[in-house]
């Protein structure tokens, strides 16, 4: 990588659109690939996304709009992969192995591939032979709609090579993103994963009527769950109370811009998983992210009395009600 290299960014999603504003703070020229012809059309005319944080003005001068996703990535050296997990094969079908030769791969992607049961670097390093020093995991504590306010944030960036992590991180930083880098990166990108079960389980109890006290035991149970489960696929000497592992579920778990939290919530009110998933018109990762920690964990038998609560309420169709009772049991 070098200071010269071409950018790509895969989604058009508010996450996308977030990234695409900070990189346009440091970056001449963005490589973006937008789903939608007419969002292209919009974004050239009027200079912002129509569907996702419209309020952003993005500098379209910076800005080569692809309708096609292998272009942008054949076009460009380091890819940002910004789609929700589910969409990720559908996003680069018709990509292989060769076109991803001696590309740096960067996920900003906050889920895993649910058909694959694989985290996002696995799933390109196993399906299309990327190395694993090709890649870097970009991680919060950070929702997508205070970047769009410019309010203070911060970034995590996990890879195997500082260098490569603080390239990355050095494209990112601006007046209103500070970052660090880490060597974490499965544990990062685990926490990431985790967090969105544990934001949906957050939601639920709020749903069924639980208060601030007990969110705060939730919680605090939450992030031991975490390190259980992170310590046993990694094991690697971290620091759990960090901001790319408790800050993340934090403001993930708690936040109004939560959209874990509000599927959890509304699942809590009595909304069947189809109902919520088209009343809010986006993606909870969590979801899809339940199921496959609890397939992995058939593996490991992490003792994860959250994460099964979830999975219960959101694939076995128990009464949230009923589940979470059982769960007050398992708290400490």
């Amino acid at each position: 990588m070098n200071k010269k290299s071409k950018i790509a960014v895969i989604g058009e999603g508010s996450w996308a659109t977030a990234i695409v504003k900070i990189l346009s703070n440091n970056i001449d020229k963005i490589n973006w690939y937008v789903r939608s012809k007419d969002a292209i059309n919009f974004i050239k005319r009027h200079h912002h996304n129509p569907n996702f944080l419209s309020s952003v003005e993005l500098d379209t001068s910076k800005l080569k709009l692809y309708g096609n996703a292998k272009d942008a990535i054949l076009d460009s050296e380091i890819i940002f992969f910004v789609v929700p997990s589910a969409f990720l094969k559908v996003t680069i079908e018709g990509i292989t192995a060769k076109d991803l030769e001696d590309k740096y791969i960067v996920s900003a992607i906050k889920g895993i591939i649910p058909e694959e049961n694989q985290t996002v670097c696995t799933f390109f390093n196993e399906k299309y032979k990327v190395s694993k020093d090709n890649m870097a995991i970009v991680s919060g504590p950070c929702h997508a709609e205070e970047v769009a306010l410019e309010r203070l944030s911060y970034l995590t960036v996990a890879s195997n090579f500082s260098e490569n992590a603080r390239h990355i991180s050095n494209l990112m930083e601006c007046r209103y993103i500070k970052t660090t880098i880490s060597d974490d990166m499965i544990g990062s990108e685990y926490g990431t994963v985790l967090k969105n079960i544990m934001a949906v389980a957050a939601g639920i109890c709020h749903g069924v009527g639980f208060g601030d006290n007990f969110q705060a035991v939730l919680i605090s149970n939450a992030i031991q769950e975490m390190k259980r489960f992170i310590d046993v696929i990694h094991p690697k000497h971290r620091d759990i109370d960090s901001s790319v592992y408790l800050g993340d579920l934090l403001v993930t778990a708690y936040s109004q811009f939560s959209r874990n939290r509000t599927f959890g919530n509304m699942i809590g009110k009595g909304y069947s998983v189809k109902s919520a998933q088209l009343e809010m018109n986006m993606v909870a990762e969590g979801y899809y992210a339940t199921q496959s920690i609890y397939e992995i964990n058939k593996q490991y038998n992490v003792h994860m009395p959250i994460c099964n609560a979830v999975y219960n309420i959101l694939y076995g169709k128990i009464s949230p009600d009923i589940e979470i009772k059982l769960l007050t049991e398992e708290l400490r």
